[in-house]
C-alpha cells in the first residue's frame, strides 16, 4: 500500500498534485490549473479573517509541496503535469483581500503574469530542491500580484 505506484495514497497524490487532473491539459496546464482555482476560489471562498486565510495558506502550501515532491520522483523535475503550486500561488495572490468577482479574475491575471515572468527572486526560487523549489516561485508569484491587489483595494479601484 502507501505510495507504491498503483496505490490509494499514489492515486489521491497524483489527483492533488494534477488539480483534478487539470495539469493533463494539453495546452497551458499551469493556466488551466490556476483557472480552475480561480473559479474554486470565486465560488467557495467567503470573506475569511487572517486567522483562516494563515491557515488556509499553510495547509495549501504544505500540501503542494508534497504533492509536487512526490510526483517529481515519478515525472522528473517540475513536471508541467503538476498544477498544484498554482492553488498555492494563486491563492496567495488574493489572500487578505475583498472576495469577488473582480478579486478572482483580477488574481488571476496578475498571478499568470507574474508566473510567467518570474521576477526575482522568483526564478532563483525554482532551484530549492524538491517540491519546495516548484511550490516558492509561484508563492513569489502570489506575493507580487497580492502587492499590486492590495494597492489596487487602496487606490479603490477593486
Amino acid at each position: 500500500m502507501g505510495f507504491a505506484r498503483g496505490g490509494i495514497v499514489h492515486s489521491l497524490t497524483r489527483l492533488v498534485a494534477t488539480l483534478f487532473f487539470s495539469g493533463y491539459a494539453p495546452v497551458a496546464p499551469a493556466t488551466v490549473g490556476s483557472a480552475l482555482v480561480a473559479a474554486g476560489y470565486y465560488l467557495l471562498v467567503p470573506s475569511l479573517g487572517v486567522v483562516e486565510w494563515l491557515a488556509v495558506l499553510t495547509v495549501v502550501f504544505f500540501i503542494a509541496v508534497y504533492a509536487s515532491q512526490a510526483m517529481e520522483r515519478e515525472w522528473g523535475k517540475d513536471p508541467s503535469r503538476v498544477v498544484v503550486d498554482e492553488a498555492a500561488g494563486f491563492l496567495v495572490t488574493v489572500a487578505f483581500l475583498p472576495p469577488g468577482l473582480e478579486t478572482a479574475i483580477a488574481g488571476f491575471v496578475l498571478f499568470r503574469i507574474f508566473d510567467i515572468a518570474k521576477p526575482p527572486p522568483a526564478r532563483r526560487l525554482e532551484s530549492l530542491p524538491g517540491g519546495w523549489g516548484v511550490v516558492m516561485d509561484d508563492v513569489a508569484a502570489g506575493v507580487y500580484g497580492n502587492l499590486v491587489l492590495q494597492l489596487a483595494v487602496l487606490a479603490g479601484l477593486l
